[in-house]
């Protein structure tokens, strides 16, 4: 039977290799267009790869954890092929000249679905005689191994589906396409199908409070998958569920990894999501933690007395990223001390105002609202250092340093300049909830042209934060907290924060520097000023 092998695909930004962090098929597999195979990390971000192909796993060509060159094979795919999961890997030249005869499954057409996790499972198939050869549509069904038939013509070889570009949408939030690989609007979800046909069943049981929803989940399952039952049943009614065993908790993998990093059992977690899933502040909640990054308790040294740690992606990246910028730009810091009670006064009134209702609304949103300022007013820090010429952009791309489960990351927030304070704020949350759950692309961290680094997050009071590459400043903004201050000849306790910034000397002077650190101070201080 003819196959077809899925090369490694350039995922963006002309990277040469990528990671297999998980696959997400396994041999003998039916897999449907559109489905997730596989999800791997290159040296910006983690990516999950679409099947272009619909029919059955017959090679995983690579292990997880293994590197793998953009074009390298790494799955085969047969058209509705009978292979027995675990079945040995074959390379096509090996394969016998004849198939034996199979009875070929014609996907039905999925019934509509009222969350997108039940449209992507899969149809019942239809075994008959196969028609002539044709493109799979995009988000047709996966199908199920046939029954074998007396007699039947060999299978046609598997093509690269053609998407129609009008029924893809545009919409970016949808996830990642990869170009030529359809529309990712239809792909599943990370959870296994028991999982998602859960998630599914749970979100519809909670918008209908009036139906039992064990009952239903009784209904709704088909005889067999008694765990998908067994998740519905320990999920019940309402928006909060308590969990029953760890296989049941429904958690997207970097949720997980935050429980398991703070030491917090997902069993014991009340989940608020809409499925009933666990979401990020549902941990947090349980941890009695105000940050992430902050330990709960003392580990126990370990049994082996040292650990090895290849360096590859992302912290290769960082690596490679801080050299450069460390060895390259003469960096010049300055600090300055900041009476922030106002500033304090008026996040306090942005979080009570309706007009910011349901947004995250913190200090860093002012800080962020001052480079901007401070940039307009000193234009050479908003720069690029090229050796041959210095480019000076007329817009703010604003790069925020995010501390991710897999390392620092400085993704940006496009023509921030245009934006206003609630915009801004809706940017910011946004940015941070994609960088925290691992989905941030490499063209949200390219073309930066300045950044803020908070490292007030983890108590700190400055600090002299290195240059993010192709940038000429960088603004680390401390803890906020209570201190003693001089006002109007008298000391009284005031709201406090210290600004620290580095800047590349060969770009930035001592005069244009210190304006800039004055400006943010200025408006940390009176907030007013930014109505300017």
């Amino acid at each position: 039977m003819a196959a077809a092998e899925f090369p490694l695909p350039d995922v963006g930004e002309g990277l040469t290799e990528a990671e297999i962090v998980q696959w997400r098929v396994a041999i003998g597999d039916e897999i449907a267009v559109d489905q997730v195979l596989v999800e791997i990390e290159t040296a910006k971000s983690l990516v999950e790869l679409p099947s272009p192909f619909a029919g059955t796993v017959t090679g995983l060509l690579v292990s997880e954890g293994d590197t793998v060159e953009v074009g390298k094979p790494i799955i085969r795919v047969d058209s509705d092929a009978s292979v027995a999961s675990g079945a040995a890997l074959t390379p096509p030249a090996e394969q016998s000249g004849g198939a034996a005869p199979v009875a070929e499954s014609v996907p039905v057409s999925p019934v509509v679905a009222s969350t997108p996790q039940a449209a992507a499972a899969p149809s019942a198939p239809v075994a008959q005689t196969p028609p002539a050869p044709a493109a799979v549509p995009a988000r047709a069904a996966a199908p199920a191994p046939a029954a074998p038939a007396p007699a039947a013509a060999p299978a046609a070889p598997v093509q690269p589906v053609a998407v129609d570009a009008s029924v893809q949408g545009t919409d970016e939030s949808s996830g990642a396409v990869l170009v030529g690989y359809g529309s990712a609007t239809s792909s599943p979800s990370r959870r296994k199908p028991g999982a998602r046909r859960a998630a599914a069943l749970a979100a519809e049981a909670s918008r209908a409070s009036s139906v039992d929803t064990a009952a239903a989940a009784e209904a709704s399952v088909d005889p067999g998958e008694e765990s998908t039952a067994e998740a519905i049943s320990a999920l019940g009614t309402g928006s909060a569920h308590k969990q029953s065993t760890a296989t049941n908790v429904l958690a997207k993998p970097p949720i997980r990894k935050l429980a398991k990093d703070l030491g917090v059992e997902l069993t014991e977690i009340v989940a608020t999501g809409l499925a009933g899933e666990v979401t990020r502040d549902d941990v947090i909640r349980h941890a009695k933690q105000a940050s992430v990054f902050r330990n709960i308790e003392t580990p126990e040294w370990g049994e082996v007395r040292s650990e090895t740690i290849p360096v590859k992606g992302v912290r290769k990246a960082i690596a490679t990223a801080m050299t450069t910028s460390a060895f390259t730009a003469p960096h010049v810091s300055l600090f300055v001390d900041v009476d922030a009670t106002h500033t304090m006064e008026f996040v306090k009134r942005l979080k009570a105002s309706p007009t910011f209702a349901g947004v995250k609304v913190s200090p860093l949103l002012i800080v962020a609202k001052a480079v901007i300022w401070a940039v307009r007013r000193n234009r050479s820090v908003n720069s690029t250092w090229t050796d041959r010429e210095i480019i000076v952009h007329h817009f703010v791309n604003l790069g925020i340093a995010a501390a991710t489960p897999r390392g620092l990351i400085v993704p940006n927030i496009k023509d921030a300049q245009d934006m206003s304070l609630l915009e801004l704020a809706q940017a910011l949350e946004e940015l941070t909830l994609t960088a925290r759950d691992g989905k941030t692309t490499p063209k949200q961290m390219a073309n930066g042209t300045v950044s803020i680094t908070n490292i007030g997050v983890f108590g700190m009071d400055t600090g002299t934060p290195i240059l993010n590459p192709g940038e000429v400043a960088i603004v680390a903004m401390g803890t906020i907290k209570p201190k003693p201050w001089v006002v109007d000849g008298e000391v009284r306790s005031r709201m406090v924060t210290t600004i620290g910034a580095s800047f590349d000397h060969r770009v930035v002077d001592g005069d244009v520097a210190s304006r800039f650190v004055h400006d943010v101070a200025s408006v940390l201080e009176e907030p007013a000023l930014l109505l300017d």
